[in-house]
This record gives structure tokens, sequence and C-alpha cells, in this order.
């Protein structure tokens, strides 16, 4: 068979020995048939004309693949630990092709070349291999082989390579499997390519090749921990569409995403959902919507949510303790935060320096001096761990105390016993010294630490920031905001949200723009921060330019940005695209705070379209997680302002008809 290979584009083909112009040898007693090797991006976002790797028959026909009798496969007559070591030394495609040559008459079965294949790491030995099953000893096409090879081009980041194979195991008439797709999706998603990894799953879902609970699972957590919370919850949604049953762990996953999201109400009704889907909630549950709302202060619903833990007598652990204590804290519930404490060995949880710290918090913030040096002693003579959190602690209960000079020594004891001080330390100090007015002493440590090579992060630089402003040193502080414009010695990153945090609108639009054009803005947090900036000072036309950079990078907005979003659509009068953005997010599986729900229903009534805000309050009012006292009243007023009195009295009357209390 004498095959010509025609290069349209070098640019993905590595400078290795496996790919080059001889990739297949040349026999002459078949008809010829030519395949065309050309590049294409993986990118979702590339151009059409941009084909990969790509091996296309020119002629229809494909090469018979002969059935005849043969004998025994020789499967158990041969060393594939052996074969497999032979393969791996093979500098070339023309020395596999000679190495596997004994066995091109197909007497080892396709389950023993799979089995071989999937033993070589090395994606362009498998690639070479799978060309000698298919061109050289003509297996019928397998799509494990096919498989097996594309996860080795996957785990090699060779993604033009991974589309090109996908590609043609379409040619050959392989029909793409789940383990195909879940193979594409995760390792697009594990490198944050996820526009690609949701056009896979896209085409997955369009070829009806049902998902399973893992692949889905994955998505969403790679989601969290990028920070894109709106994405997982349309992932989320896709899995429950799709018929499939969540789990406890993909429950307890999506409890944390609504709560990172800020839909404390959507965490909350999950546990119901989930008692309701036969999937009793466990501890881990319980305190995960315990951390939500203490990292968000709502430390009354947190105290509710404990007492549910104790009716429905789940058991407690070292987290769900250790977040108590906090919540009594913050609560001024100091001898509730000391009980849980001296009780929890009682249940048999040992407390470790995490339960220390925060009791020792407890007691700083309740003024409870003596009781928290007593703890921190007792914790050095019981040889309880203590780290730089525990010292951090006690040099600002030493601050609190008046106490400054035991709290700079704190600083020479920890590095005597090899814990390094940290920003937080070193702001502290700063703190400290500045609120007792030796602000000479503070500024000399802060310039101190910026020739030492110490990171200076966001908490430092405000700490010093305000030590000037409330010694009245104007032009200093506006010197050290004057100085992030061009940061040199801290991330750009960090630079925008220390400007934006200060109210600093030039400067840190400036700087923002600057690192986005270098490719550096890629926290999803700094999107949100500089869009909060903008709107507070009513630059609405800037607040979209940075949501659709924050879109053109492939984040989802959450729902407070959404909110501020169509907020900004709304005094623009751009109507109309606030509504593609408000059916843009919905479809894309986003899930709305009823604010986002009533601004939409406002904006409608803006432009006088009832039609629209008749329609859209139908459809809330027929959605039970909606509060349907606020929603009556909300429309209520939109057409009491267009002065269409008999509406809105129409909507108070239903409200009143059907005693809607919430």
């Amino acid at each position: 068979m004498q095959v010509e290979l025609t290069l349209s584009s070098s640019s993905f083909l590595p400078s290795s020995p496996f790919i080059k112009p001889s990739f297949i040898n040349s026999k002459a007693q078949h008809s010829p048939i030519s395949f065309t090797l050309s590049a294409v991006s993986a990118s979702s976002s590339s151009t059409a004309n941009k084909d990969v790797w790509r091996r296309t028959p020119l002629r229809r026909h494909r090469a018979p693949t002969f059935r005849r009798s043969e004998p025994p496969y020789l499967d158990h007559s041969v060393d594939m630990d052996e074969l497999a070591s032979s393969i791996s030394q093979t500098c070339n495609e023309q020395e596999l092709f000679s190495l596997m040559s004994p066995y091109k008459g197909r007497q080892l079965s396709i389950r023993f070349m799979v089995s071989l294949l999937s033993r070589e790491e090395d994606w362009q030995r498998s690639l070479a291999l799978l060309d000698w099953i298919n061109e050289e000893a003509r297996y019928t096409p397998s799509v494990f082989a096919y498989n097996v090879t594309m996860r080795n081009a996957l785990r090699a980041k060779q993604w033009a390579i991974a589309h090109g194979l996908f590609e043609e195991m379409r040619q050959r008439g392989l029909a793409p499997d789940r383990y195909t797709y879940s193979t594409l999706i995760t390792h697009f998603g594990k490198v944050g390519m996820f526009d690609s990894a949701l056009s896979w799953l896209q085409r997955m879902e369009q070829d009806r090749v049902s998902g399973d609970l893992v692949l889905y699972s994955n998505l969403i957590e790679l989601s969290r921990k990028l920070g894109d919370y709106s994405k997982a919850i349309s992932i989320f949604s896709r899995l429950k569409n799709s018929g499939i049953m969540p789990d406890l762990v993909a429950y307890n996953t999506m409890i944390n995403v609504f709560g990172k999201a800020k839909l404390f109400r959507e965490a909350r009704l999950l546990l119901k959902e989930m008692q309701a889907a036969g999937v009793m909630p466990d501890t881990v549950s319980y305190s995960t919507l315990l951390c939500i709302y203490v990292e968000n202060q709502k430390f009354v619903e947190a105290l509710s949510v404990f007492s549910e833990i104790n009716e429905v007598k789940c058991p407690l652990d070292l987290t769900t303790c250790n977040i108590m204590i906090d919540v009594y804290g913050q609560l001024d519930m100091a001898k509730e935060a000391d009980r849980l404490f001296w009780s929890m060995r009682k249940m048999a949880i040992e407390p470790n320096v995490v339960s220390y710290n925060t009791l020792l918090r407890v007691y700083g913030e309740a003024e409870l001096f003596g009781e928290a040096i007593h703890l921190f002693r007792l914790m050095q003579r019981k040889n309880i761990e203590q780290n730089v959190i525990t010292y951090n602690t006690m040099i600002k209960i030493y601050g609190k105390s008046l106490e400054h000079e035991k709290a700079t020594n704190l600083i020479q004891e920890m590095q005597n016993i090899g814990i390094e001080p940290n920003a937080i330390t070193y702001s502290t100090i700063i703190a400290i010294w500045g609120n007792a007015g030796k602000l000479d002493r503070a500024a000399t440590l802060f310039q101190k630490l910026r020739s030492s090579g110490v990171e200076i992060d966001q908490v430092l630089y405000q700490t010093m920031i305000v030590a000037y402003e409330r010694a009245g040193l104007v032009g200093h502080a506006k010197r050290l905001l004057h100085e992030l414009r061009r940061p040199d010695n801290i991330p750009r990153e960090t630079a925008i949200t220390i400007l934006a945090r200060a109210g600093r609108l030039e400067e840190a639009t400036w700087v923002f723009r600057q690192a986005f054009d270098a490719g550096e803005v890629q926290d999803i947090a700094v999107f949100g921060c500089m869009i909060e900036l903008l709107s507070r000072n009513r630059k609405y036309a800037n607040v979209i330019e940075v949501f659709d950079k924050m879109r053109l990078a492939g984040y989802f907005p959450d729902s407070d940005v959404i909110a501020i979003v169509l907020n900004a659509y709304g005094k623009l009068h751009d109507f109309e695209k606030a509504d593609a953005v408000y059916v843009e997010m919905q479809e894309e599986g986003c899930v709305f705070s009823d604010e986002i729900h009533f601004q939409m229903l406002s904006l409608y009534g803006a432009r006088k379209d009832f039609t629209m805000v008749e329609s859209l309050f139908q459809r809330l009012e027929s959605d039970q997680n909606i509060n349907k006292k606020e929603l009556h009243l909300v429309v209520a007023s939109i057409y009491e302002r267009a002065n269409r009195l008999n509406d809105a009295s129409r909507i108070m009357n239903r409200l009143n008809e059907r005693r809607i209390i919430r």
C-alpha cells in the first residue's frame, strides 16, 4: 500500500522521529490512499478551517479487513511485559513497525493489542502503535485503542492531536463512547480550559451519549476550585436534567458552591432536597453549611443549623466544634464557646491547634486577657502544636491590652522556635504601633520589609496606608497608592484589589487594563472587585466593559455581579442587552437570587413592556423558591409608578386573597 503524507501545517507537529513524512511504511500491492495531516486548534474558539491532525481518506472505500479462519491467538505465548519493554526502547516508527512485524498477520487479539497500547505512556509511540494496528496489521478499528491513545496525548497536553484522533475515530465509523468524552472533558477541565471542556460536554449531549455522575462531579469540583461557582451550578443543573441522581458527595459539594455564590437559601434548601431524595445529610453536609454562614457573618443562621444538628442527633466532628466555638465568640457567647471547647474530649473529639487558636481569639475579643494568656502558656506546657496563627492571635491580644512591648517580643519568640512571621504578623505589629502613636517604628518596619524581599500583600499595604492616614500623613498614603500603578514587588492582581478597596478608581482601572491585556488577571474575584468599584462610582459603561472582559476570559458571573450588570444596562437604557444577559445566564443554568428577578421586572417596567412584566410575574409566581409577598409588592409598585393603578390594585388584591405572608 502506497501512502502519501501531505503536511499542510507543521505548527502542531513536535520534532520527534515518530511524526515525519515516513510515518507509514509503503507497500505496492494495493491501490494508493492519500492521507492529509493538518493542524487544528483544540480550543472551542478557533476557526473552523484549522483542522487537526486529521487523516482523511481521499477515497470513500476503506482497505478491506479480511475475515479468514485463523489459528488461535498467540496471546498466552507472548510475554506482554517483555514486548512492551522492547517497544519503549524503539526510537522511531520504522523500528517499532519492524519489532511488530512478526505479528502482522493478526496473531494477537485486539484485546491484547489494546492492553499493550495501554502500557505505553509515551504519546508518540502510542500513536505509532495505533497506526501499526490500523494500517499495517489492519485490525478492525477499535474505540478502545483510540481511547487509550487519546488519553496519552491528553496527558502530554497534545490538545490538537487528541482533537485529531477524535475526528479520525468518526471517519473510521467509530462512535465515541462515554469514556472518550469523559477523558476529553476531564483533561481540558483540569488545566482550566473550561470553554473547551464544556463544548465537549455539549457535543456529548448532542450525540446522546449519557454522562455519568463521576464526570459531572469532576466538572463541578473543577469549577469550584477555580472559583467559577455559576458554572458549577450550571453543570449541576445539567446533571439533574439528564436524570442522574446526585450522591452525598455531589450534594455536599453543591452546598459549598451555593454558599460561595452567596445563594444561601438555595444552599439550605439542598438539605431538604437531599432528604426528599433519600440522601440523608451527614456531618460534612451540616459543617459545610455552617462554614458558609460563618464566612459570610451569618452567625444567627449558623446557630440555627447547629440546633438542627442536635435535633436530628447528627454526630459532631472536630470541624463542626471548631466552627461553633467561633460562632459563639462572634455572638458574644464566650461562656458557651468555653463550655463546648472543654467538653470536646467527653465526646471523644481531641481539640487541635485550630480549636485552641479559635478559643484564644474568642477570649481576646471578649477581653478575657488572663484566660487567653493562660491558654497560650498551657499549650506550651503540654507541648501542643503552635503555629503562626497562634502567635498572630496573641500579638493582637497584647495589642488590645496595650502591652506593646510584649507583642513585639513575641516576634522574636516565634522565630526562636522556628515559626516565621507572615504578612499578617507584620501588619498586626504595624497597626499596634500606629495606634500607639509610634508611626516612626511602623514606617521603619514597613520599609525594611519592602527592601528585604518579604511578600507585601494587600493587608500589609492597606494597614500602612491606614496608619499614615490616621496620623494625618495623607501625602505618604497617596504616595503608596500611586506606587501601585506600576507595582514591582507585588502581583498586579493584588495591586488592583488594594486600589479598588481604597476607592482609587482611576489607578485601579489603569492597572486592571494593563494586567488584562498582559493576561495577568486570572482571579474571578478581581473582576468582581472592579465591577463593584465602577458601579459605586456610576461608571456604568465601564462596568459593561469589565463584564465583557470577564465573559471573554471564560468566567461565569455570580448573582451579585449579574445584579450590578443589569443595573448598569438599565442606567444606560440598554434594556435589550439586559434582557439578553438575563436570558443567557438562565439558559446556562445560573441560579438567581430573588433580587435579580425583581430587578428584571423593574427594567421591563422602565421600558413600559408590561407584557413581559406580566409574563415574568406569572412564571415567578409558580416558582416555589420565590418570596411571593415581595414579588407581589414589586410588581404592584411597577404598575403604580407607570400610573396603571387598576393593575396595581389587581396585584394587591391577589396578594390579600391568597393570604400570602411570604
